[in-house]
């Protein structure tokens, strides 16, 4: 694999451009005031599939060589991912098989795929179990694997959320991004590293799931045994080679957060942004929280990574808050 650069994500940028508009960056005056910063809220849950990973999906789709467009893909998502190669595969014309966890899936994620067309299929306990499976399978009955880490055409395309931020906001000091395989992490460094390399990309992960937290402070690949949380969408416990590269060389900081921590912080985006956020996407407001200290007079932008809450999950956390 050939790591994406700066370069790329542009390139990516302009082919998405055809297909998706970018996404509101909000500023949030009352988050704003409880942290001492200049809040901002990047909203990917405003994406046709409530998640930034479709922007992604679409690149990689679109840009299949005949022969792979014609065999169709297979993949493995836990959900976003799933959403994103799914609608891609419907706007394109391309077969998508999407394989999934057969516990402890987001219901809501895994009928939004299938109406989109994909083919689901269940296995095994958890999402390693079902990538494991879907890369057996993909050379069993032809199709096109695509890892949802290890595609550097899906970090280009991701790293658009970048180039629109400093677009919007070309003095942004601190981005927050919430991590589960790191490819929103490690397309956005691509860019700020490159447009303004004195702001400072930091990752956060559920610390009931700290894979890639891990493999970032031990420059290594080791699986974690720990992969317990509930926020489906940082649900990692296997590093991935070409994000985890990237972030070792360009990520400024990477913090852990709780679940209750983030489970806190989707009612405050409910009520002071008028946003709906699913635990992932949460989880960069729940670092702010955390690291407000740092933050004070900075201009911040908290990667809102998706919006695909449960319903009862939502009202669960509302009621909480």
């Amino acid at each position: 694999m050939v790591p994406p650069v700066f370069e790329d994500v542009v390139a990516a940028q302009t082919f998405i451009g055809r297909h998706l508009p970018p996404t509101p960056l909000v500023h949030v005056p009352a988050l704003s005031e409880r942290l001492g910063c200049e809040y901002h809220a990047k909203c990917e849950n405003f994406q046709p599939v409530g998640a930034f990973k479709v922007r992604g999906g679409i690149h990689l789709i679109g840009t299949l060589t005949p022969e792979e467009a014609r065999a169709g893909v297979i993949s493995a998502s836990t959900g976003n991912h799933g959403l994103s190669i799914a609608y891609a595969g419907r706007r394109f014309g391309v077969r998508v098989v999407m394989y999934a966890p057969a516990e402890n899936v987001n219901p809501l994620k895994m009928q939004a795929i299938r109406d989109l067309g994909a083919e689901v299929r269940l296995h095994g306990r958890n999402f390693d179990d079902a990538r494991t499976e879907a890369e057996r399978v993909a050379g069993l009955e032809g199709l096109r694997f695509v890892h949802s880490a290890n595609e550097p055409r899906l970090i280009a395309g991701v790293g658009g959320i970048g180039l629109e931020i400093f677009h919007d906001l070309p003095q942004a000091e601190v981005i927050l991004v919430p991590v589960g395989g790191g490819s929103g992490a490690a397309g956005i460094c691509l860019v700020a590293k490159h447009l303004r390399p004195e702001a400072r990309v930091i990752a956060v992960q559920s610390e009931r799931a700290p894979a890639v937290w891990q493999a970032f402070r031990t420059r290594s690949l080791q699986p974690h045994p720990r992969m317990e949380t509930v926020h489906e969408g940082l649900a990692t416990r296997v590093p991935f080679e070409l994000t985890c590269g990237i972030l070792w060389r360009l990520l400024d900081d990477f913090i852990l957060v709780s679940d209750e921590e983030i489970q806190r912080a989707i009612p405050l985006l409910a009520r002071h942004a008028r946003l709906v956020a699913e635990g992932a996407g949460a989880a960069s407001l729940a670092a702010a929280i955390k690291l407000r200290e740092q933050l004070q007079g900075k201009k911040v932008v908290g990667i809102l990574t998706g919006g695909n809450i449960p319903m009862d999950r939502l009202s669960e956390a509302l009621l909480a808050g």
